[in-house]
């Protein structure tokens, strides 16, 4: 999980545009909320490696996955950014949001000590 979540938020600053592209249109300064959640990303990732922060990891992961989740409701239920970046309905709605809530699970259980 720590790799997963380093790699995506290194991924955040090597395809930036991929990310906005889904940040819903109310939020401003979306590059900067992009690049915000990529070194969030980074951060708790290599917390995830060091048993005796996994708590802190994992509550900070289950609060960035809500702090983003509007981005994949935008997602899921507008064509507009499903076009930008080439998603279809079905997995932005069927796939992404269901798995927000596995990997929340996923955070919580290693927040356990």
């Amino acid at each position: 999980m720590g790799v997963f979540y380093i790699s995506v938020g290194v991924d955040h600053f090597i395809r930036p545009e991929w990310y906005v592209r889904i940040v819903p249109p109310l939020l401003p300064l979306k590059i900067h909320l992009v690049y915000l959640s990529g070194i969030f990303e980074i951060i708790l990732g290599f917390l995830l490696f060091i048993p005796s922060q996994r708590f802190i990891a994992g509550w900070g992961i289950i609060m960035l996955l809500i702090a983003v989740y509007p981005a994949n409701l935008y997602l899921a239920f507008y064509e507009e950014p499903q076009k930008l970046i080439e998603i279809s309905a079905f997995a932005a709605s069927w796939v992404r949001l269901p798995l927000q809530f596995v990997l929340i699970g996923l955070a919580y259980w290693h927040s356990k000590k």
